[in-house]
């Protein structure tokens, strides 16, 4: 009996030892579990995250470029892509297929919509033998589908086709400054991950700034895929890429563009370069090139992809004599009635010529300066020495980088080797340049000897936050002549445009006068040793300011190698973009033509504050034109600030509280006119550039609600339209102007 109870009792204790072994072994699994949350090397959190919790990517928006008045020249928008599914195993009911089941019909209908041949179609679509592929894309050809060609093809209801919402840069301007803004395309990497990567210009320079990254939306669901009661929603908010503006001014852009088409579809020449800039601040205006392209399609996009105006080098020509002269003026050895003898200057055995071969005998340096004498040029050299005129050249920045905030800028050479170099270079042949060195230099001339130093960016600023993260201020480069040199080099400049001997009257434009001057430029041949020669060979430029007196824009045009007809000379492509250019951009921006120069101004006081009635009535009576911006009573906003000088019926905007009654915007500048839209907020779309030909809601209209209001403009070009100016006597005498020399 004691020895069956003995065994009983130790077999107890045998099974309270197992038994509570195992419970502490699994208690201390519960606690290690508990503690760690790793099981066999798996983050049970993470595994039941990744199995409970979804969401999905906030895409973040590239950063936009914007012109100088907020103006949109690149931005991301809505597009489609476009996917194929050809694995069978996508259909679970054969009545309604999920995979491409016609391929070849499939094929042939996507032709109608997509850039790809059919039979490349066809191919995407027939998978290798052995392949177990479930999808494939047609690439570049399967993006940026436009929401209209993605209904077209979804009417098409074929099976395994599917189009996704995606994102892709547009440019709405078309080709618009196309080589200086460049362009961005979507790219895919290794693991699937796509972004918009800028691949030229602005678009690759500034990649980093304006790309955005991406946010998230995370939630808890059931393994039913409803969402869990009482779970948090997650939310890490896309940073969109920051906005970029640039100095460009879209409308005289538009100028520039429009008249650059046109002579380059006239004349049919190898390349054309032009760049408009403000010579108080050395903001680039406008920048454009031919050939060019769209960036949207990237369509003309053959071989160059450089910026001409900051990359490549020029033989200015007898533009570079603007400079020499202005030297001359400065260093005190330029003596107008002075006469020297025109036609050849001897150069140890070398001989440099006039462009006329022969001269015009013994004349003046004046008249030597306004028929564009290069023997002028050489007799200065020897005035003045080659140690004080290549300081000079340095002065004005030759030979050196600009600074311009764009990379791969050239520097150019000054050659100075040789004497014939030295003297060659006077006249702007043998050395080189870019024509953005040639708009920096004319800054000084135009600035009253303030040198400003050339560039793009306005500003940079981060959407998210409004934080200005770049503020570009105008940066004087130096002062290579002074104030008084200015004056006399403008007025020497206006003189070969207005002078009776001037070879560069059909720079005339009505209303303003022009300071500049021409040049013919021999271009190395495709083989590097010599020069092309004849008319249809040179690159013809024209370098120049306006208004004389005060120049408010400065501007290079050259056209190389155009085709120009018998009666036709150099200077007809090049003065159809100057003048058709530089007089709407002056009227674009109410700078009133030298005829009414001499209107008298008012200057505008400090109105805040004020009531309406009175200082409407004291506007009005000192001829200007006050645009009230609410209901009335206390003044809150103007604009012009206080202080401004204005001339007769310039209009003066007064805002207050209340309601808003629509004004008459005839004949409004688009200037005014996105003034007035920035003060009263209202919803107005601007159709067009220019001056305002007509409104959707008629003047005197109270707005109530967010109805859009359409102004549409109509430019100076088509209501001002001004030929080149002809001067009958001169036209036997500039069929031959500039010729250089041999």
């Amino acid at each position: 009996m004691k020895k069956r109870r003995f065994r009983y009792q130790y077999g107890a204790f045998l099974m309270f030892l197992i038994f509570g072994g195992l419970f502490l072994l699994l208690y201390w699994r519960f606690v290690s579990i508990q503690a760690t949350g790793v099981v066999k090397g798996h983050e049970l959190e993470a595994e039941a995250l990744a199995r409970y919790e979804t969401g999905y990517v906030l895409s973040a928006d590239r950063g936009k470029i914007l012109d100088r008045n907020g103006n949109v020249i690149a931005e991301d928008t809505l597009s489609y892509r476009l996917v194929a599914v050809i694995n069978e195993s996508a259909t679970e009911n054969k009545n309604n297929p999920r995979h491409v089941v016609d391929k070849a019909e499939t094929a042939k209908l996507l032709a109608q919509f997509i850039p790809m041949d059919e039979e490349k179609i066809l191919a995407r679509l027939t998978p290798k033998s052995g392949a177990n592929t479930y999808q494939v894309e047609f690439g570049l050809a399967g993006r940026g589908i436009s929401h209209e060609v993605k209904k077209k093809i979804e009417e098409l209801k074929l099976p395994g086709i599917i189009l996704y919402s995606d994102k892709k840069r547009y440019y709405p301007n078309g080709a618009f400054a196309s080589h200086l803004i460049g362009f961005a395309l979507r790219e895919t990497d290794d693991n699937g991950n796509s972004s918009v990567v800028g691949k030229m210009g602005l678009e690759s320079i500034y990649n980093e700034q304006l790309t955005g990254k991406d946010g998230k939306l995370s939630y808890q669901r059931d393994a039913r895929n409803y969402l869990l009661p009482n779970s948090d929603k997650i939310i890490q908010d896309a940073q969109d890429g920051n906005d970029i503006y640039l100095t460009i001014d879209k409308t005289i852009q538009n100028f520039l563009d429009e008249a650059m088409s046109r002579v380059n579809d006239q004349y049919k020449p190898q390349s054309m370069v032009a760049v408009v800039a403000n010579p108080k601040t050395g903001e680039i205006l406008a920048m454009s090139q031919r050939p060019t392209f769209n960036p949207d399609t990237r369509e003309g996009l053959d071989g160059n992809w450089l910026n001409d105006v900051i990359e490549n080098t020029i033989e200015p020509g007898s533009t570079f004599k603007a400079f020499t002269v202005a030297a001359a003026i400065d260093s005190g050895n330029w003596y107008p009635n002075a006469e020297y003898q025109s036609g050849q200057y001897k150069v140890y055995k070398d001989t440099i010529r006039d462009h006329n071969r022969y001269g015009w005998g013994k004349i003046s340096y004046l008249v030597g300066f306004q028929r564009s004498s290069n023997t002028a040029m050489t007799n200065l050299l020897d005035i003045m020495g080659w140690e004080t005129y290549e300081s000079y050249i340095k002065e004005f920045g030759f030979g050196q980088k600009t600074g311009i905030d764009l990379p791969n800028e050239a520097s150019g050479i000054i050659n100075s080797r040789y004497p014939l170099e030295k003297y060659t270079t006077t006249f702007g042949q043998g050395s080189t340049v870019t024509p953005i060195q040639l708009i920096q230099g004319i800054t000084a001339i135009a600035n009253n000897g303030e040198m400003m130093q050339p560039y793009v960016i306005d500003k940079i600023v981060n959407p998210n936050t409004g934080e200005i993260v770049v503020d570009s201020e105008p940066t004087k480069k130096g002062q290579p002549i002074s104030a008084d040199t200015a004056k006399k080099a403008r007025e020497l400049l206006a003189s070969t445009v207005y002078g009776e001997a001037g070879n560069a009257k059909r720079f005339q434009i009505e209303g303003y006068k022009v300071a500049g001057k021409t040049g013919t430029a021999q271009m190395p041949k495709a083989s590097g040793v010599g020069y092309d020669w004849g008319k249809n060979e040179f690159l013809y430029s024209f370098l120049g300011m306006a208004p004389m007196e005060d120049p408010e824009l400065v501007m290079f045009i050259s056209v190389a190698k155009p085709k120009l007809a018998d009666t036709e000379i150099g200077s007809d492509p090049v003065s159809q973009v100057f003048n058709s250019v530089i007089l709407n951009s002056l009227k674009y921006m109410n700078i009133n033509p030298a005829d009414v120069a001499e209107v008298q101004t008012s200057k505008i006081e400090n109105y805040i504050g004020q009531q309406t009635d009175s200082v409407m009535t004291k506007l009005q009576a000192e001829g200007l034109q006050p645009v009230l911006i609410g209901q009335g009573g206390e003044i809150s906003e103007q604009f012009p600030a206080a202080d401004t000088s204005l001339t007769k019926g310039s209009i003066v905007f007064l805002k207050t509280n209340g309601d808003i009654t629509v004004p008459s915007f005839e004949s409004w500048s688009l200037r005014n006119l996105l003034v007035y839209k920035s003060l009263s907020k209202l919803p107005i779309e601007i159709v067009g550039e220019g001056y305002v030909e007509s409104q959707s809601i008629s003047q005197g209209t109270v707005i109530v609600d967010d109805a859009p209001i359409v102004v549409k403009l109509k430019t100076p070009e088509e209501k001002h339209s001004t030929p080149p100016a002809e001067d009958m006597e001169m036209v036997d005498e500039e069929i031959e102007e500039e010729l250089p020399q041999d």
